[in-house]
């Protein structure tokens, strides 16, 4: 006879479910019956929109994490994150240049940094988030493209910043400033955009898209995988 399954209680907006116990946070919510068409995305810890806020039992903090990625326990309280709101500039990159006056002119906020590490600390990707808040201020642009460069830009640390930071956002001028200006041209992919640009891979690209699933599984898993000496 199989072992029964040990089941634990959450509550999802005031409403208590048994599930069972060792799911995911969006497992759960699936096995309780809700279907999520928002806040949830590739389900592997990659994409970050599945930001959740949550406390567990015996416990008056409210804790953040990925629903992908933090297991529910007994007793867990849970709110689902649509999306971080966050204020995003509209800017030329061709009209920037690679220094301290971009983030200054752009992400003036960053100024605002306290140094309290509640951003590295809520990072689900365990990123040194005030370190490199920290280099944007001297104008390392890439120190902070290099430390932010596994950012999945889930929102959680703008979040949880006292100082209201939107700390992915400036991280990413600095990576798109360091790609355009400070880092040597990628041969590779210039010859990619221009193939691209010559429609060389359309009639392939037709074909995927019209693939049944079945054909599209087959061909990803037996697909060469080139691997590339940095």
């Amino acid at each position: 006879m199989a072992d029964k399954v040990k089941m634990v209680k959450i509550v999802v907006l005031g409403e208590g479910f048994d599930v069972p116990e060792g799911l995911t946070i969006i497992n759960a919510l699936e096995y309780a019956g809700f279907q999520l068409t928002h806040g949830v995305g590739c389900r592997e810890g990659f994409c970050g929109a599945c930001g959740t806020i949550y406390r567990e039992k015996g416990d008056y903090k409210l804790q953040a994490g990925l629903a992908c990625q933090t297991v529910v326990s007994d007793g867990m309280y849970l709110a689902q994150i649509p999306f971080v709101p966050a204020e995003k500039p509209v800017y030329d990159i061709t009209k920037l240049k690679p220094d301290i006056t971009a983030i200054k002119d752009n992400y003036p906020i960053v100024f605002r940094c306290v140094a309290c590490n509640t951003c590295t600390k809520v990072c689900p990707q365990d990123l040194e988030v005030m370190d490199y808040v920290q280099a944007l201020i001297r104008g390392d642009l890439e120190r902070a493209a290099d430390l932010s460069f596994d950012c999945i830009r889930c929102g959680l640390c703008a979040l949880r910043c006292p100082a209201e930071i939107v700390q992915y956002n400036s991280a990413m001028l600095a990576r798109r400033l360091c790609g355009r200006y400070l880092l040597p041209e990628s041969k590779d992919l210039t010859n990619r955009v221009k193939e691209i640009a010559e429609e060389q891979y359309d009639k392939e690209l037709d074909e995927l898209v019209n693939m049944n699933l079945k054909k599209l599984k087959a061909r990803y898993y037996s697909r060469d995988i080139k691997l590339f000496d940095h």
